[in-house]
């Protein structure tokens, strides 16, 4: 039984955390109300955010379309 439960808890422990966050509606500079969101934590990884292509936002359903190569990387031999 003890074995069991260590080995549960290793698991737990080592899954990533996936967090999802709220974002509250603002207002942008040019006076355009952006609606409150979710989005994805940030943690620096294009490939794993709702957005990006292969992915599904799980809230809207709608799959991702936005290239995980796009910003700095593009023109160094990657597709943008």
């Amino acid at each position: 039984m003890r074995a069991i439960f260590l080995g549960v808890a290793l698991g737990l422990a080592a899954a990533p955390a996936m967090a999802d966050q709220w974002v509250n509606g603002y207002f942008r500079n040019d006076g355009t109300y952006v609606q409150g969101h979710h989005r994805s934590s940030p943690n620096g990884n294009p490939y794993d955010n709702y957005s990006t292509q292969g992915n599904v936002n799980p809230y809207t359903g709608k799959p991702g379309t936005h290239s995980p190569y796009r910003g700095s990387n593009c023109g160094i031999g990657r597709l943008c």
